[in-house]
């Protein structure tokens, strides 16, 4: 999602890598649809519903795991003293 830093910050380490897919869920409503379905039936999500976050990026795996990890994609975390969040407290979307 183009308002998400931490989105953001994923989506240009994969710039111009086609292993890679971005699905931007707040460009068609479909597409976040997809996402909500994934997001209140996946167990990977809990922390992230009790915190009032939004679960994203989230990563969907060659082998259909989910993750909120940027690690597990082969890719980094943005830190927090990097800039803004999408959570009240900081600490993350």
């Amino acid at each position: 999602m183009a308002s998400c830093p931490d989105c953001d910050y994923v989506e240009k380490q994969v710039e111009g890598n086609d292993n890679y897919e971005i699905i931007d869920i707040g460009q068609h409503v479909k597409h976040l649809k997809d996402f909500l379905r994934l997001r209140d039936n996946n167990p990977v999500f809990d922390d992230a519903r009790k915190m009032g976050a939004v679960g994203i990026p989230c990563f969907l795996l060659e082998d259909g795991t989910v993750s909120l990890s940027p690690e597990d994609a082969g890719l980094h975390s943005r830190t927090i003293a990097e800039g803004a969040s999408c959570n009240i407290d900081g600490c993350g979307c």
